[in-house]
């Protein structure tokens, strides 16, 4: 069933139009290439840190806001718990990370950041440099392509 609303004429598609089943016509087509492709952008500006792209949420997250419970690291990053976790083990053999008791609640975990990983946010600084170099948008298709995906997310919330 197509939703009448985004559609200005119910003639220009119809349920019967095979051209819906067309791979170029995908938005989930285009969206899952295009992060790839971006995440393979990534790949050598955080192998520099030591980091896979998911280590470097983490991370960005932590140095945005330090000494959070996983529950708040789940919120930020947008990973579940299940995938969350053995990036944290892996962040904490690199010693880049702690897990501390709280202080409020002994049975909640904190997540701090280590020396050694507040210091890697000076080397962490040229990547999004990069990445923008890289990218070759205006500041206004970058900011409207970030709504635009954000709001998506919020939408199939």
């Amino acid at each position: 069933m197509l939703c009448a609303q985004n559609i200005s004429t119910l003639e220009e598609i119809s349920v019967t139009d095979h051209s819906l089943l067309k791979l170029e016509n995908q938005i989930c087509h285009s969206l899952y290439s295009a992060t790839n492709a971006l995440i393979r952008a990534y790949r050598p500006l955080l192998a520099e840190l030591d980091l896979t792209y998911p280590q470097y949420l983490v991370m960005l997250a932590l140095w945005q806001e330090d000494g959070v419970m996983i529950k708040r690291l789940v919120e930020r990053t947008r990973f579940d718990a299940g995938t969350l976790t053995p990036i944290l083990q892996r962040l904490e053999q690199k010693a880049l990370i702690l897990r501390t008791r709280s202080q409020e609640d002994s049975r909640q975990k904190l997540i701090v950041l280590a020396e050694q990983g507040r210091a890697l946010s000076e080397q962490a600084l040229k990547v999004p440099e990069a990445i923008v170099c890289e990218l070759d948008m205006t500041a206004e298709e970058a900011a409207l392509l970030k709504s635009l995906t954000e709001k998506l997310y919020r939408q199939l919330l």
